[in-house]
Parts: C-alpha cells; structure tokens; sequence
C-alpha cells in the first residue's frame, strides 16, 4: 500500500544535539552512518547522557565536517547556544561545552560493544526509581510510565544497546500525518519537527490521526531500503525542552500522553540495506 513518500531525512552527529537535514542517505545496520555517533560522557554522576539528564544539550547543534560512512565516524562541529563553534576533538572542546551546560561533560565518539564500562549507567538523580522514572519521562503524579517490558533488555544496565548511542533502535519514523494531529490538538503549542527528533518524516498527506502508532510489526519499503517496524516511541521530558528558537512547552507532553497513549513515532530496524532520497515512495507491506 503506498503510504507517501520522504519529506525529510534527519541525522543527530551528536546524541541530544540538534542535527543536520540531509537530501539523501545510506541506509545500513546502524541506521543512518553517522547518526548519534559521538556523545556526552557526565564526569560528575557517570554514564553517557542526553538531555533527558542534561538539558541543555538540545540548545547545542551539530554536523559533521566531512561525510561519515558505515565504518568511518568523524568530527563533528559543534554550534553552543552562543553561537561559538567548536570542533569535538579540540583540546578545549570538553571544557567549553561544559561551561555551556553547566557541568562537567566529555566528548566521545561511537565505542566498542566490549567496552562495558563505557556504556554502563551512570548513577541516578533519585535513590526511589519511581521518581527517577517519572523525571526522566517528565510523568505527572496521575499519568502512566511507558511499558519498559517492551524494550531491550541490556538497556537496563546500559545507556543504549552495547556499541552505539541510540536510545533503544537505530531508526525513528515519524508522518507527517502526527506531527498536524498533534498540533490540531496543541493549537497554543509550535509542532516542530526539531522537537521530536526523527530519523525519517514521511510526508503522508491529510491529517489521519496519530498514523504510524499502528504499524507495529509491518515492513517499509523505502527507495532501495526495507525497515522492520518494531514498538512506538513513548516520549520523555525531551520534548518539552527549549531547542534551538523552540521555547519549554510542558503542554506538548501533556497532549502525547493524553491523546495518543504516550507515544509519537515508531522505532525501526533495517532489514534490507539500500539509498533512500527525499521523495521516495513509501509503501508499507
């Protein structure tokens, strides 16, 4: 069935950061080559970190220098909220960026599954884990916390799946379709794409409600690429932040959660490797 086509293809060089619009992309095992491929490391509480820790993170943007591959991570320039570029392998870089968010970070590219160390969580905000749950999902005292059950379970012990710095799956999908839902119910609200972070917006036309929260299981052709659709993606406190011109907006949260069962977009993984272009058909199988 066709379903639309790509209106956007996302990459994030740095986990949290604001990321970079591409025409065309590779897509392999990991995704998107290059995506999420450096992070923050918390030198005060340990653990690679995003803004759901380190918020202002997502007042930071980043792109790479030169083109990454399936094998090749590069440098990635790093834009702070002051407009101060630097490059993520300068000698000051750590110190500047930590200046910028107001604690003390590192700077790492992509490691080793083997390196455990590396990967394992660092230590909680809250010794009741309910709470530290509810922080970092932004959950108010009366709404649910996700379904935890339905994800890997290595990522109990570690920040993302062992050799990468993906919250859960290598591909977020996102419709277009959610995105005017959402803001027909958020109209005080701005619907930006930069809020939610996606690697592929599909451009699907009319408003037909919260589209893809019912794709789970199914397959996607896209361009040379087919994707496996797993679990939505049950949204966090990230999606409230100020990132980039986008102020703090609690409502966007509160509407997701309400309205559509939590989630916005569907995680994937890629089940056959190919290039896909801005305006590929899409065709869900």
């Amino acid at each position: 069935m066709n379903t639309g086509n790509v209106g956007e293809i996302w990459r994030y060089p740095v986990k949290s950061m604001l990321g970079e619009r591409l025409e065309h992309t590779s897509l392999g095992i990991l995704g998107v080559p290059g995506d999420r491929g450096w992070a923050v490391r918390d030198e005060v509480r340990g653990g690679i970190r995003g803004a759901k820790k380190i918020a202002g993170l997502m007042r930071c943007a980043a792109r790479y220098r030169d083109e990454p591959t399936a094998d090749r991570i590069p440098v990635p320039e790093i834009t702070l909220p002051d407009g101060t570029v630097l490059h993520a392998d300068a000698p000051e870089a750590a110190t500047r960026l930590s200046a910028a968010l107001g604690t003390t970070v590192t700077l790492w590219p992509r490691r080793p599954a083997d390196d455990l160390d590396h990967h394992r969580r660092g230590a909680p905000d809250h010794a009741d884990m309910e709470a530290e749950m509810r922080a970092v999902f932004g959950r108010e005292a009366s709404e649910p916390l996700p379904d935890f059950s339905v994800f890997p379970p290595e990522l109990f012990e570690f920040e993302s799946p062992l050799g990468t710095y993906f919250d859960a799956f290598p591909l977020l999908v996102m419709t277009t379709s959610s995105l005017r839902h959402l803001q027909a119910l958020t109209p005080s609200s701005r619907i930006d794409v930069r809020r939610f972070r996606p690697n592929l917006v599909l451009e699907t036309g009319a408003d037909d409600g919260f589209l893809e929260s019912t794709w789970g299981g199914r397959r996607l052709q896209i361009g040379e690429a087919v994707l496996a659709l797993t679990i939505p993606c049950p949204r966090c406190v990230m999606i409230t932040l100020p990132t980039g011109d986008l102020p703090k907006d609690p409502a966007v949260l509160r509407t997701v959660v309400r309205e559509a069962d939590q989630n916005l977009g569907i995680y994937a993984v890629v089940e056959t490797p190919g290039v896909v272009r801005h305006g590929d058909a899409v065709t869900l199988l």
